[in-house]
Formats: C-alpha cells, structure tokens, sequence
C-alpha cells in the first residue's frame, strides 16, 4: 500500500447507510473505493478471474451474454463450502490486485486519504489492509425497518438477513469511529460534519 495516503476501512452493516456516508466523503473530494464494484470488475468477461471460476463451475455459470451468473453460482456454492473456498481463493487475490492499484491512482493523484468501503471488511479479516476503521451503525429495530422499506421485503425476512450477519454491536467494537446513522438526513450530516473537520484537523488542513 502507498505510505503517502490515509486509507479508512468504512464498513456496517445491512441497510446501516453505508452508501450514503460514503457520498459525504466523495462530495469533499475523498476517493471511495466499493470493494462490491471491485468483485464486480474482477468477474468481468474475458478476466482470468472469470475463465478461473468457469473451470471450477463449469460453462453454465455464464450468462448468454458472456457474464458471470451471480444467482446460479450463489446457489452453486451454498450448500459447498469447499467450493466457495475455492471461489474466494480465486476473487480475493484479484479483488485486492484492482484495490492496490486504485490506492496507488489515488496516491499519485495527490490525495491524502481514501474510503474503502467493505461491507464485510471485519469478517474478511481485512483490517490489516486500512489504517483505521470506520463503522457505520443504527439501532436495531430502524436497521430493521430500512430494510423492509428497501427490499419490500416482511419483518420475517428482514430479521433472518439481518440474524445472518455479524451484529453490529460486534463490529462496532472494531471501530475507531462509529457513525450512528440512526436518525435524520441532517442529524447524520451533522455528525460526519464533526468527523471530517476532526479529521482534516488531524492532518493540518
């Protein structure tokens, strides 16, 4: 990783706001880096990440259009754990080929920090690759209700999706900065207002 540049871990739960705090940060100038857009860009077709995966899962994991099929293979690796090591053993290498290399854009570029949003930055054991870690949190019964909202999906549901991630009181503890995204639009605003100016505070600008 370049030495020159801030990278900050921003990573929370389902339906916790991630995306938006995000554009916060982008809006004053931070490059974000989506580590999902980068699993995306590393299954593109023609990738050896891709032709890696079609050895592995065989010709019917693509679409007609040459494109990874992301339902199939998520029902594929389910109920195989091996193959879904197998799977990571070829994604993360390459997942983290494309993020060194878009540091490294950054860096060049003169920025003196970055976002890397993951959502899964803490079960990846991932920490190690960021130099502090940001966690996006709500409280339990309005992640709940942001997901039914989103997804159009019953409480039910929304519980069990919720039920198979880690808890974000967990995550929490992993988290230099915690942005509770609890309330308004503008309460949040207010609160990574705080943030930033710590931060740029923090490194004299």
């Amino acid at each position: 990783m370049p030495a020159k540049i801030r990278i900050i871990g921003l990573t929370g739960g389902i339906a916790t706001g991630k995306s938006s705090v995000a554009l916060f940060f982008r809006e004053r100038g931070v490059p974000v880096i989506d580590a999902d857009q980068l699993a995306r860009d590393a299954v593109l077709p023609g990738s050896p990440a891709l032709e890696q995966i079609i050895a592995l899962f065989g010709r019917e994991i693509v679409t007609h259009g040459g494109e990874l099929d992301r339902k199939r293979l998520g029902t594929l690796i389910f109920s195989d754990p091996e193959k879904r090591r197998h799977l990571e053993g070829i994604l993360h290498p390459e997942i983290r080929k494309l993020a060194e290399e878009r540091i490294a854009l950054a860096a060049a570029a003169g920025h003196k920090r970055l976002i890397y949003m993951a959502p899964l930055l803490i079960e990846a054991a991932a920490t190690d690759r960021v130099d502090t870690v940001w966690v996006v949190t709500v409280r339990p019964e309005i992640q709940l209700e942001r997901l039914m909202m989103r997804d159009g999906i019953s409480r039910e549901q929304a519980k069990r999706m919720v039920g198979s991630q880690m808890p974000l009181s967990e995550k929490e503890r992993y988290g230099s900065v915690i942005i509770d995204n609890s309330g308004t639009e503008a309460e949040t605003r207010m609160i990574l207002e705080t943030i930033w100016a710590n931060e740029t505070g923090s490194n004299n600008e």
